[in-house]
């Protein structure tokens, strides 16, 4: 029986998330380890790229979390088999990967400096990326980023969006979304209350 460890952060949500979504969805059992930033401090030299989440199947190291996220998302039913909608999901995925690169490059900054950084972002980059995403979604009908279903960029994005207008990123107007882009905050509410997110939730409370 092939075993899998999911080496993630210890919260819910980021790049590991929808992957342990797919995780539960598909009924596959497996090891969620969960690091405190202290302790990836310490181990981050071991890391491939110096960078979590890292997937292991039968002791295997996989990086690179939409990698990840394509082959749970094949195995739990979340990711389409027509090659347009694979094409839109991993768009809509790579876009959000982008996206969480422009704010992880302010990371670290502080005082005037990352005031100045994150000012540059809501008035560049973050609209920007926003709009873009908006646009996919309209693309593949309002509800959904591809094959009109839940998919694993739907999750990708949820959570993207869900850490953008969480308030938790200082100079980040926690309502960025609602004004720049209203259908991505729809979006993250109807995803939030999909009964996949939500069973998978449940299971752990």
């Amino acid at each position: 029986m092939t075993t899998y460890k999911l080496t993630y952060f210890d919260f819910d949500g980021g790049r590991g998330e929808p992957v342990r979504i797919a995780f539960h969805a598909a009924g596959i059992p497996f090891e969620d380890e969960r690091w405190s930033f202290p302790e990836f401090q310490e181990k981050r030299d071991s890391l491939r790229f110096g960078a979590l989440p890292v997937l292991e199947i039968d002791g295997v190291v996989v990086t690179q979390s939409n990698a990840h996220c394509r082959y749970l998302g094949r195995k739990s039913g979340l990711y389409p088999e027509d090659e347009l909608q694979a094409l839109y999901c991993d768009e809509a995925m790579g876009a959000a990967e982008d996206l969480t690169h422009h704010i992880a490059r302010t990371m670290g900054l502080e005082g005037d400096e990352l005031k100045k950084a994150r000012d540059a972002l809501v008035a560049g980059r973050l609209p920007t990326f926003l709009r873009g995403l908006s646009e996919m979604l309209v693309r593949g009908g309002g509800k959904y980023f591809a094959d009109k279903r839940l998919t694993v960029a739907d999750l990708k994005v949820y959570y993207t969006v869900r850490w953008v207008g969480s308030g938790s990123l200082d100079h980040v107007p926690a309502d960025l979304i609602e004004k720049v882009a209203p259908k991505l905050a729809a979006h993250a509410a109807q995803i939030a209350g999909e009964p996949v997110v939500k069973a998978y939730y449940e299971s752990r409370a």
